[in-house]
C-alpha cells in the first residue's frame, strides 16, 4: 500500500505549513535574461546546466503528474487485493500466497536502488522512466492473461472446496508464467520509483523564486494524486475485482498504464532532460579502496585532525553543502590523507581511487552512521507487511456487510489505515507540532529519531492489539460460527498501523533527508524502500518458521489456512516481542547517534560550521 510511495511522505507534513501557491511558472524573455544575470559559476558548469533552455515547469509537470498516477493507478490496482487473487483464483494457500507477496514486494522494493544507480550513471531519469513504464505494462498485461486465459490459471472450484483444500494447485508452469509477470513489474518500478519525483523537480529552476514556489507546489499536488490513487485503489478497483471480474479487474489497471505512457510521450519536448551525473556508489568503492591503501598511515589519537595535511578541496558545484571533518569512524580519514605525488600541478588527484577528498570521506561516513537505525525500521515495518495478508485473511471470516445488499471487499479495509494517516497528520502539524514546540524548543515538536522511536511504538501496539483481537474472533468463531463479527473488529489494529507508518516512514524520510548530503538523498528514499523490502524478507522468514515449527501431526500449525483453526493470534504475539526487542536496540542506536554537520560559506574568509540540533540527541 503506502509503502509503494512512501518517499512522498517527508513532503506531507510540511503541506500544511506551505501553502499551495497558484502562481505559475513565468516564461517571458525578461525573466530569462534576470535569471541568467543572476546565475552563479555552478549553474553555467556542464553538471548543473545540462540542457541550456528554461526549465519545461508546470506545462511539463501536467503530463509528468498524469502519467504518474496512471501508473500507480495500475500498478496499486493489483497490489491492493493481490492475496486475495492467489488464494481464490490460484488456489494457493495462504502461507504461499503470503511468501509469494513477501518476496515480490522484497525485490520490487530493492529494484529502486539499482534503478537509481543506472538513471544517475548511465541513461538518464526520462530513459528510466519510460523504460521502466513499458517493463510495467508488460507485467500488468501479464497478469491479466493470467486472469483471462483458462490454461494460465487453476479449473474454478466451489467456496466449500476452497475451504477444505481440495482445489486443484496451480501448475508450475501457470506459476512461472504468473512469476514473469511479476518479475516485470519489479523491473519496471525500479526504473520508475527512483526518478519521477526527481525528474518533476528538474522540470523547474531552483534558482528562481517561482521556481523554488513550483516544487513546493508540486510536491503538494503529488501527494494529492497519490492520495486520491489509494483511495480508488482500495475501494472502486478491489471492488471490480472482488465482486465483478478479475479479468476486468486486471484488464482496467492495464489499460491505464497504456494510457500512462502515451502522455509520457507527449510531452517529451517539453521536458529538461537532465544528463547522468554520476552515481555515489563509484565514490563509495574509492574512500574504502583508497584507505586501505593507505591503512599504514597513522592518524593523531589524542586531537583533531589537521585539515591542512588532508585533501579538501572546494565542493563541487553541484553541492549545496560542504561537510566538515569528523573523528567518527576515523579509519576512513585516511583515504584523504596527502602523500607524495598523490596530487597533479592543477591540485586534482593522480589517482582517485588512492587519494579521495575529506568531502567524499563524509559523505560515506554519513551513510554508514544511518545503518543501524534503518536496520530498526525493518523490523518495525514487519507489523505494515501483515496489512496486505494476514489481516486481509481475518477479513474474509468477518462480517463485512453495509445494509443487505452492499458488502465490503476484503481488500479494501486498508482504508481505515489511510484514513488513520490522512486525519492523524493534519491534528498533528496543526496541533501537537506547536504545543510540543513549546516544551521542548524544537522545531518539529520532537526530534526525528524520537518520531521514529515513537513508530517503533505504534508498531508493537499493533501486533499486540491484532493478537487479542484474533483471539477473541477466534473464541467468537467457535461459539457462534454461523454468526461473524463485524468488520469493525480490525479498525484498531489496522489504525495503530496507521499511526506506525505516520511516524516511522516520514519520521525515516524526514531523517534520510536531513543527515544524507543533498546530491544524495534520493539515494535516502531509495534506502526506506529497501527498509521495505527488508520487512517483507523478514516477513517471510518468520511465516515460513511459524509455518514449519509450530505444526504437529494432532494440531494444524498457527498459520494454517482455515485460521479459526490455527492460532494467528500467536504469531502477532510473537512479532510483538520481536518488535519490543528492536525498541531496546533502536534506543540503544539512537542514543549514540551524532547529527551531520554542514559548513556554509559566507564569503571565502568567513566559513563556519553548523551542527544541526546538536552533537547528539536520545530518542
Amino acid at each position: 500500500m503506502m509503502k509503494l510511495e512512501a518517499c512522498v511522505y517527508s513532503h506531507f507534513t510540511k503541506c500544511f505549513r506551505n501553502t499551495c501557491n497558484s502562481e505559475s511558472h513565468k516564461s517571458s524573455n525578461s525573466d530569462k535574461d534576470s535569471n541568467d544575470a543572476e546565475t552563479t559559476p555552478h549553474a553555467q558548469s556542464e553538471t548543473a546546466a545540462t540542457v541550456r533552455r528554461k526549465p519545461g515547469g508546470w506545462k511539463a509537470i501536467s503530463f509528468v503528474l498524469a502519467n504518474d498516477t496512471l501508473e500507480r493507478l495500475a500498478t496499486f490496482g493489483l497490489l491492493a487485493n493481490f492475496m486475495v487473487y492467489l488464494t481464490r483464483e490460484m488456489h494457493l494457500d495462504q502461507v504461499s500466497a503470503s511468501n509469494i507477496i513477501y518476496i515480490w514486494s522484497g525485490l520490487t522494493n530493492f529494484a529502486p536502488l539499482l534503478g537509481a544507480f543506472v538513471s544517475d550513471s548511465y541513461v538518464g531519469r526520462f530513459r528510466a522512466i519510460a523504460f521502466g513504464s513499458f517493463s510495467l505494462l508488460l507485467g500488468m498485461a501479464t497478469l491479466t492473461m493470467t486472469a483471462w486465459l483458462p490454461k494460465l490459471h487453476p479449473p474454478p472450484c466451489s467456496s466449500n472446496q476452497l475451504k477444505l483444500g481440495q482445489c486443484p494447485r496451480p501448475s508450475k508452469a501457470q506459476l512461472g508464467f504468473l512469476s514473469l509477470g511479476l518479475g516485470f513489474l519489479s523491473v519496471g518500478t525500479g526504473g520508475i520509483r527512483p526518478c519521477s519525483i526527481p525528474f518533476g523537480v528538474d522540470q523547474f529552476d531552483p534558482n528562481t523564486k517561482e521556481g523554488k514556489k513550483g516544487i513546493k507546489s508540486f510536491f503538494n499536488w503529488y501527494y494529492a494524486t497519490f492520495t486520491v490513487v489509494l483511495l480508488i485503489t482500495s475501494t472502486l478497483v478491489v471492488y471490480i475485482q472482488d465482486k465483478i471480474s478479475w479479468t476486468l479487474g486486471f484488464g482496467i489497471p492495464t489499460l491505464l498504464m497504456c494510457g500512462s505512457i502515451v502522455l509520457l510521450f507527449i510531452g517529451v519536448r517539453i521536458y529538461v532532460h537532465a544528463k547522468p551525473q554520476g552515481s555515489m556508489f563509484a565514490s563509495i568503492a574509492q574512500v574504502f579502496v583508497a584507505a586501505h591503501k593507505k591503512r599504514q598511515l597513522k592518524l593523531p589519537d589524542d586531537k583533531p585532525i589537521d585539515g591542512s595535511k588532508l585533501y579538501d578541496p572546494p565542493v563541487k558545484d553541484l553541492l549545496m553543502q560542504k561537510l566538515p571533518l569528523t573523528n567518527q569512524i576515523r579509519f576512513l580519514n585516511k583515504a584523504a590523507i596527502i602523500v607524495d605525488n598523490d596530487l597533479k600541478p592543477d591540485g586534482s588527484p593522480v589517482n582517485k581511487w588512492r587519494l579521495c577528498s575529506v568531502q567524499q570521506v563524509e559523505e560515506l561516513k554519513c551513510v554508514i552512521k544511518t545503518m543501524p537505525i534503518w536496520a530498526s525500521a525493518i523490523v518495525s515495518f514487519t507489523a505494515m507487511s501483515q496489512q496486505g495478508t494476514f489481516s486481509v485473511s481475518q477479513a474474509l471470516r468477518l462480517n463485512r456487510h453495509l445494509g443487505q445488499n452492499f458488502e465490503i471487499p476484503a481488500g479494501s479495509l486498508i482504508v481505515i489505515s489511510l484514513l488513520t494517516i490522512g486525519i492523524f497528520l493534519p491534528i498533528y502539524d496543526r496541533l501537537l507540532v506547536p504545543a510540543l514546540r513549546k516544551v521542548t524548543r524544537d522545531e518539529g515538536g520532537i526530534t526525528v529519531l524520537q518520531r521514529i522511536g515513537i513508530g517503533i511504538v505504534f508498531s508493537v501496539l499493533a501486533m499486540l492489539v491484532a493478537g487479542f483481537i484474533e483471539k477473541e474472533r477466534r473464541n467468537m468463531a467457535k461459539l457462534h460460527p454461523h454468526e461473524p463479527v463485524s468488520f469493525i473488529w480490525l479498525a484498531p489494529q489496522l489504525g495503530l498501523m496507521g499511526l506506525c507508518e505516520a511516524f516511522s516512514a516520514i519520521g525515516l524520510l524526514e531523517f534520510f533527508n536531513r543527515e544524507f548530503p543533498d546530491h544524495i538523498r534520493s539515494v535516502g528514499n531509495a534506502l526506506l524502500s529497501c527498509s521495505f523490502a527488508g520487512s517483507s524478507y523478514l516477513s517471510s522468514v518468520v511465516v515460513t518458521v511459524v509455518h514449519r515449527v509450530t505444526g504437529t501431526h494432532r494440531k494444524p500449525d498457527w498459520l494454517t489456512n482455515d485460521i479459526n483453526a490455527g492460532r494467528l493470534d500467536l504469531f502477532y504475539f510473537l512479532l510483538a516481542g520481536i518488535g519490543s526487542l528492536n525498541f531496546v536496540y533502536f534506543l540503544y542506536c539512537a542514543r549514540r547517534y551524532h547529527y551531520k554537520g554542514t559548513v556554509h560559506k559566507e564569503d571565502d574568509n568567513n566559513p563556519y560550521v553548523n551542527v544541526e540540533l546538536g552533537s547528539t540527541t536520545t530518542a
